[in-house]
């Protein structure tokens, strides 16, 4: 059985979701692929888990790095549940690339190379935004690329986690946006 619950942040209305196992969603209200793994079948209720997760989230939105892990449990398949395990090691303020990303996924499975567009999939495909910070992947060349929040969330949590934003740019176009 999943659970939700919503939590109101200063960048926008977050839906939360969890099972007997930890949380499995974090979505803005209204971002691509918005409520993409929950279950039909899913009750509002206020289980124990969310408000360790909301003091996450008060902590975070504070504007300071939470000294705690949530459960988590992640729904993906093999490839992105892999991903988004690199992702958690993405440090607070801190930035890493898709190409990066790939180069420790080609590693981790013994190959020479892995696509970077395999891992911008998987990243834009998390569920569990923030805690599980996709928005900390930026574009080899700095584009502010690919956050399924909208980019503007994205450059927000960046400047909260007081990012150095100097080699950054907002794409003018593209279908990341």
């Amino acid at each position: 059985m999943q659970y939700i619950s919503y939590y109101s942040s200063p960048i926008g209305d977050i839906l939360l979701a969890a099972d007997d196992v930890g949380l499995t969603g974090l979505w803005f209200e209204g971002q691509k692929y918005f409520a993409r793994c929950l279950d039909k079948e899913h009750e509002e209720k206020e289980i124990p888990l969310f408000a360790e997760v909301k003091q996450w989230l008060a902590v975070y939105f504070s504007g300071k790095e939470p000294d705690f892990t949530v459960p988590l449990h992640f729904t993906g398949t093999a490839f992105q549940n892999e991903v988004w395990e690199i992702l958690c090691s993405i440090p607070y303020g801190r930035t890493m690339t898709y190409g990066e990303i790939a180069k420790q996924m080609a590693a981790k499975r013994g190959l020479t190379r892995m696509s970077a567009q395999a891992v911008g999939s998987a990243v834009g495909h998390n569920e569990i935004s923030i805690i599980v910070p996709c928005h900390r992947v930026v574009g080899t060349n700095g584009s502010l690329t690919g956050y399924a929040g909208g980019i503007d969330k994205k450059v927000k949590l960046l400047r909260l986690e007081k990012a150095d934003m100097e080699s950054f740019f907002v794409p003018k176009k593209g279908t990341a946006l």
